[in-house]
């Protein structure tokens, strides 16, 4: 499935894709990431649902222009308006790390009428964020000028925590290749610089008005991003069901593939009868 569209936005370039018919089901990625991840899920539901898959902007193949903003507000705002594009109304939603703060935001803040909404392992509610992360954040600048090379190593190593079971050279490279070269690197430090912990604190705050079917998904060995805070997320959330995934780490697409695939068709078919 290719993102071979585009969608103009305050003069960024977002990329997307559609495929398949039926209920609308729109995957959101998070950061470091891209659609990439819930690439072959999306493929695997087009023969029952018509599938969306779109790279925020400042990610994968999207515009990454240093001038743009790509907080979570710009990429709820976003959302918001790509959903408008497409002429959706109340489609189910999966989303990953950072995607679970934008669609909650976009459904929250923005009143985007959802279907219902699966989170795995979401940056969604706080605190948030790895050693690392906050290590960047407080030096973003001083960061993106380290060598090129180095810059490789240190994402590379980045990337390769976030799962628990290890990540193939290929997949590993896949997923490094957006954040290296002129223009990826320094994308790189933006994204982490532009980090705003207090649009999660609004989203704990609002948790209670979620009335749509809500599950949430979590790995049993997220490093990034604990267990107890997917617990907590689920406990504020009237009604959601939370599901711990074993050996899974917060790569969970690629630590626990077959696990996440059933869990998608199970709540799909629960939630689109």
């Amino acid at each position: 499935m290719d993102l071979n569209e585009t969608f103009m936005w305050k003069g960024r370039r977002i990329a997307w894709g559609c495929e398949g018919s039926g209920p609308a089901v729109v995957f959101c990625h998070g950061t470091p990431w891209s659609s990439r991840l819930w690439q072959p899920f999306a493929e695997a539901l087009s023969s029952d649902f018509t599938v969306y898959l779109w790279d925020m902007p400042g990610y994968g193949r999207s515009s990454k222009e240093a001038g743009h903003a790509v907080d979570f507000g710009a990429q709820a705002e976003a959302f918001t308006a790509l959903l408008t594009h497409w002429g959706l109304d109340r489609p189910h939603v999966v989303a990953h790390d950072y995607g679970g703060a934008v669609s909650l935001r976009a459904h929250l803040v923005h009143d985007v009428p959802l279907a219902s909404l699966l989170m795995t392992d979401v940056v969604a509610i706080p605190p948030s964020g790895s050693p690392f992360f906050r290590l960047v954040k407080q030096h973003p600048d001083v960061l993106s000028q380290v060598p090129p090379y180095i810059h490789e190593a240190v994402v590379k190593a980045y990337i390769g925590s976030a799962s628990h079971r290890g990540l193939r050279e290929e997949d590993l490279a896949a997923l490094t290749a957006p954040w290296l070269g002129e223009e990826g690197q320094p994308a790189f430090y933006r994204q982490i610089a532009a980090y705003d912990e207090r649009c999660l604190a609004e989203n704990e705050a609002l948790l209670d008005r979620v009335d749509i079917p809500v599950t949430v998904l979590w790995g049993t060995h997220d490093t990034w991003l604990p267990v107890a805070t997917g617990e907590r997320l689920a406990a504020g959330i009237k009604n959601a069901t939370l599901t711990l995934v074993d050996q899974a780490g917060h790569l969970i697409h690629l630590d626990a593939p077959v696990t996440l695939a059933t869990e998608l068709r199970s709540w799909l078919a629960r939630v689109a009868a």
